[in-house]
């Protein structure tokens, strides 16, 4: 047999892969049309029955009045924040420091916008009511990501999240929800999508993300938010001639997963148990987690712990992770998000791996 070279070879090629749905192929997109009608009218320049009932749906479960369908969250969020400038007059936009904006999109905020991003919070915090009160007069609009993805997921306390929905309102700032996750944040506050979004003047969910859809998101507000986002869709070239691939995929694993979410999010409370059930130096944060993902950190250089995962994937078939990531000073951390892979494994396959961990762990501290 070939010895599997990365770590990332390894996840791909075990048995039971621990994270995820299952692989991102064209076997999605496959299993999408096998039940429709060939007949179906597409979607044309962001108009036509399937792009526009779909919309609706989502408005709907949003408790929204109206929605947008857009190719990628990056164009709809920095499209939201641009209006709500525009409405306000003013360039600035307060967001946490590891925001998706600030760390992933290449300045575009600022680049194709000219906005000015206020930084709240410390980066390994979340934003607090006090850090709120702390802004400037002269803030358009703020954005919460709801989990706060780069600190392992973590959550406000949803009387802290009302706080600061009616502080805004007090001050007439304007409150934008990254929801990326909304879906899957849902059972860990026991309250409904609508619930969540009426604390806030717009919302972006993803379609790709817990939902598992091939891409698209969707960004929904009040009738004339979305009126002219769809000018600034547009304008950033997202108005393709056709998305009903993207839609019909996300209509699909809308209605399969999101009522999945507490299964997911029951998951990963389990299995980060597992993390924190003395392996020295292994803890997640956060220690209890509060959707269907959370990070693992290892008080172990990267190399190390990339060794480490490999030998229990090819001794055991389960892949933990397939990305390992520096944390600095010599600590390395991954992150898991939990789908429709996980109540697969056989639960002793899966104690049997966390004993190769905790053994081999052990054994490099030595």
């Amino acid at each position: 047999m070939e010895l599997v070279k990365t770590l990332l070879e390894a996840f791909n090629a075990a048995e039971y892969p621990v994270v995820g749905h299952g692989k991102r192929n064209v076997q999605v997109l496959k299993d999408t049309f096998d039940h429709l009608d060939g007949e179906m009218d597409s979607d044309i320049y962001g108009t036509g029955k399937v792009i526009e009932d779909f919309q609706a749906k989502i408005a709907a479960f949003l408790g929204k009045p109206s929605a947008v369908f857009f190719p990628s969250g990056t164009m709809a969020q920095q499209i939201a924040l641009r209006l709500w400038c525009e409405e306000k007059s003013s360039r600035k936009v307060a967001y946490h420091p590891l925001c998706h904006l600030e760390i992933h999109e290449q300045d575009g905020l600022k680049e194709l916008h000219h906005l000015e991003p206020v930084l709240l919070a410390d980066k390994d915090r979340l934003i607090t009511l006090d850090d709120v009160k702390s802004m400037d007069d002269d803030i358009a609009c703020m954005l919460l990501e709801l989990p706060q993805r780069e600190i392992g997921g973590q959550l406000p306390a949803y009387e802290e999240l009302e706080a600061i929905a009616d502080y805004c309102r007090e001050k007439g700032i304007k409150l934008h929800l990254d929801g990326a996750r909304l879906f899957e944040i849902l059972p860990y506050y026991g309250k409904t999508a609508a619930e969540v979004c009426s604390l806030f003047d717009s919302v972006y969910v993803s379609f790709y993300k817990g939902i598992g859809g091939i891409a698209g998101a969707i960004l929904s507000g009040e009738e004339e938010f979305t009126k002219l986002s769809k000018i600034w869709k547009r304008r950033h070239g997202g108005d393709l001639i056709s998305l009903y691939p993207y839609i019909l995929s996300a209509d699909q694993a809308f209605d399969e997963r999101h009522p999945k979410m507490e299964q997911y999010y029951l998951s990963a409370i389990e299995l980060a148990g597992l993390y924190n059930s003395g392996i020295e130096g292994i803890r997640t944060r956060p220690m209890v987690p509060v959707s269907n993902m959370f990070h693992v950190y290892a008080a172990m250089p990267k190399e190390t712990f990339e060794r480490i995962l490999l030998e229990i994937c090819e001794e055991s078939g389960i892949g933990l992770t397939g990305n390992v990531r520096d944390a600095g000073e010599g600590a390395s951390y991954y992150e898991v998000s939990l789908g429709d892979r996980y109540p697969a494994i056989p639960k002793e396959r899966l104690k049997q791996a966390f004993e190769l961990l905790h053994e081999k762990v052990k054994q490099t501290a030595k």
